[in-house]
């Protein structure tokens, strides 16, 4: 059966279609339609009336919503964090882990495997593994007391629960080179990650295989101009993949505008890093067995006050970074999917273009998410 979004804001990677119409068949794109074409005969039709459509967001990086988290380690949470997910405009995500024990890891890795079995929201091609391989001293909002030296064995463990395709780390550390050129053997991404590497450790992951930089700026080197650290090659080294949480909290309005200027576009992704505190009000919560207090949107520690994740929905990153900066919209679109898709090797993904999948987000020009369709259906 065929379905026609009409008189839609088509935007996708250097395309940009007032007026236009999208037809689907079988869970895939067949046509973008200019204005004034005649509209086919389809069994169902999606009257867009002028708002945008856009490829569906991939979130690589999200922890939790609206009271669950990843590592409850329980089907219920990974179903309700995906629901909501799918209400953000998301249609890929990866859940993300936190800094906990093998046996806990392992048990997240069974939830997550089951709900891959059978996807009723958004689309889960696999597992983001962040720590428990990173720098106690830049642990942040991760639980110190599970930190632990790169071990492949554990990594590969979780894989064969459940799909691994991010794995984030401190590759500075003793193992960690090893473990980055044994996970891309295996077509697993590492990404730096709570780390006090310096520019030349970073490159040496680099050599080994490391392409991305978790939640970029925060829990890492600084940039110093005796020492660019991991911020300063981030700035500078086109084999990286910067994420960004464009909550302007973990990134201020003027950091932002900076990344934006100096890195290409080609580079940029961006990300929730959501905790189990987005989709509610204010107040406290816990993030890997670590109090969290939520004031005014921003999620801290409730010892030590440090940045706990953050409580962002996805297409309000996108809002926030529209409103910062003066990329047109078709170019802007590249950090919520395309970028990903490309960086993760995810097919059929993160443009609107005949052959690729229908996963579609249609926002309203607020960017607040009108409907979302995964295959080309709504869920």
């Amino acid at each position: 059966m065929k379905t026609l979004i009409e008189n839609t804001r088509i935007v996708s990677p250097d395309l940009e279609i007032d007026g236009g119409s999208i037809l689907l068949e079988n869970g895939k794109i067949l046509a973008l339609l200019p204005p004034g074409d005649p509209p086919p005969t389809v069994h169902t039709v999606i009257h867009a009336a002028g708002r945008i459509s856009m490829p569906g967001f991939i979130d690589i990086h999200s922890h939790g919503a609206d009271h669950h988290d990843v590592c409850d380690g329980s089907l219920e949470a990974i179903r309700h964090i995906a629901k909501r997910k799918l209400q953000e405009g998301v249609t890929t995500w990866l859940p993300t882990t936190l800094t906990q024990p093998q046996d806990r890891l392992e048990q997240v890795a069974a939830a997550c495997a089951e709900y891959f079995a059978k996807p009723e929201f958004c689309k889960t091609p696999g597992l983001h593994v962040e720590g428990p391989f990173i720098n106690r001293k830049n642990a942040g909002a991760q639980n110190p007391q599970f930190v632990r030296p790169p071990n492949f064995d554990e990594l590969r463990a979780i894989d064969q629960i459940a799909k691994v395709r991010i794995v984030s780390l401190a590759p500075e550390l003793e193992g960690a080179l090893e473990l980055i050129a044994s996970a891309k053997a295996m077509g697993i991404t590492s990404s730096a990650a709570h780390t006090s590497a310096s520019a030349a450790q970073l490159r040496a992951a680099m050599a080994a295989g490391l392409t991305h930089l978790t939640h970029f700026c925060n829990a890492m080197t600084p940039l110093h101009h005796r020492e660019i650290g991991v911020v300063g090659a981030g700035l500078i080294e086109d084999g990286l993949m910067l994420e960004l949480i464009c909550d302007t909290i973990h990134l201020s309005p003027d950091m932002l505008k900076l990344v934006l200027q100096v890195v290409p576009i080609d580079r940029l992704m961006l990300i929730t890093d959501s905790m189990a505190a987005s989709w509610v009000a204010d107040g406290e919560t816990s993030l890997g067995g670590l109090a969290v207090v939520v004031k005014d949107g921003a999620a801290r520690l409730k010892d030590g006050g440090a940045l706990a994740g953050s409580t962002l929905v996805f297409n309000e990153g996108l809002r926030n970074l529209a409103n910062l900066v003066s990329l047109p919209l078709h170019q802007l679109v590249k950090t919520t999917s395309w970028n990903q898709a490309r960086s993760l090797g995810l097919p059929g993904l993160g443009q609107l273009a005949p052959g690729f999948f229908a996963d579609i987000v249609i926002l309203n020009p607020d960017f607040s998410v009108w409907k979302t369709l995964v295959d080309g259906e709504e869920r």
